[in-house]
């Protein structure tokens, strides 16, 4: 299964949380929860992944999404699949907001 379709099988499960980070932009941008995983399960692709450079990190991958929610708005998320030994436990998503491109 690739990445994104864990992240949406987990996003369908409510296995997922808000960054600080992430829960203020929604608000600057005046997004709910839901236009956040909205937009999400209606991407179609991960525009891009990275590697974090937090030393708490340790150099996981974060995934850029970028999708529509079904009014048409566009939503950049970044996020990162967190585990608890062997099993995935949520998606947690470290941005969140209107996206500018």
């Amino acid at each position: 299964m690739d990445i994104l379709h864990r992240i949406k099988r987990l996003l369908i499960r409510g296995h997922f949380k808000f960054s600080f980070k992430a829960a203020h932009e929604m608000d600057v941008d005046d997004l709910e929860e839901a236009d956040v995983v909205e937009a999400v399960m209606n991407a179609t692709e991960i525009a891009k992944t990275l590697r974090s450079s937090s030393p708490r990190g340790h150099g996981e991958k974060l995934y850029v999404i970028k999708g529509n929610t079904y009014d048409g708005t566009q939503i950049y998320t970044k996020g990162k699949i967190t585990r608890d030994g062997e099993e995935e436990v949520y998606y947690f998503f470290i941005s969140s907001k209107r996206s500018t491109t």
